[in-house]
């Protein structure tokens, strides 16, 4: 049963993926509706998850502290060892390129973990397990989006951005499987959860809004923001009911 759900977010994964390659001339669009996904997910699944969980361990502000560090990590990695360079610059490609590596990266790792997430909560009851899964399907759609416009805008090619995708389609396959073997106590989640949520608010606030931007009408890719920040959150609520 189990594998068989982290198949339907391989599939799920990989559909969202797909769709940003076949309509890469609408990129910016597809970045604004993005950078408000990543947003989302990060504001109504992952913070809250992190509080829930971590709440018999931590209190609210330790976990949101976890944030904090989650997201200047993430600013370091960025302006250190896969620092941003401007157009026109020497380097500019290579060091873009591993950018888009290490979003795609963090993309795919947190996929892993939404297969723990289902594995684990399977082992609690099915019927949380049934809600996890359920949020886990909406959003891994946004994330295959997220991991191929990543790579791309990144001065990664198609084929690159297509072997990304593989690899974040598998990952919540491994995670979920991963979960026969061992039990992860919730009080390490929650921190994982909580790191993870300041670097999906990093991703959408420093490279995916800015990006969704540039050079095209604001007024529609705002609204595509927008969108996919109420499409997450209205997704997600439903999961829960």
């Amino acid at each position: 049963m189990i594998l068989a759900i982290a198949f339907a977010a391989f599939v799920s994964t990989l559909v969202g993926g797909l769709f940003a390659l076949r309509f890469r001339d609408k990129l910016h669009l597809i970045l604004g509706f993005s950078a408000g996904a990543v947003i989302g997910v990060a504001f109504f699944d992952l913070l809250p998850e992190s509080i829930e969980l971590g709440q018999q361990f931590f209190d609210v502000a330790t976990v949101t502290q976890f944030v904090t560090v989650g997201f200047l990590l993430y600013l370091l990695l960025d302006r250190t060892i896969f620092f941003h360079s401007h157009s026109g610059e020497e380097g500019v490609e290579h060091a873009s390129t591993h950018r888009g590596i290490l979003g795609a990266g963090s993309l795919c790792f947190h996929s892993f973990l939404d297969g723990v997430a289902i594995g684990l909560a399977f082992q609690v009851s099915a019927a949380i397990g049934a809600v996890v899964t359920a949020a886990v399907l909406v959003h891994d759609f946004s994330d295959g989006i997220n991991t191929v416009n990543l790579v791309l805008k990144n001065a990664g090619r198609r084929s690159s951005a297509f072997r990304w995708l593989l690899v974040d389609a598998v990952t919540p396959v491994l995670g979920a499987g991963s979960t026969l073997f061992f039990t992860l106590p919730e009080k390490y989640l929650s921190i994982i959860l909580a790191l993870f949520t300041g670097f999906f608010l990093y991703i959408g606030a420093s490279d995916l809004i800015p990006e969704s931007h540039h050079a095209h009408p604001k007024i529609l890719t705002t609204f595509m923001t927008v969108l996919g920040v109420g499409v997450l959150f209205a997704a997600i609520q439903l999961a829960h009911f």
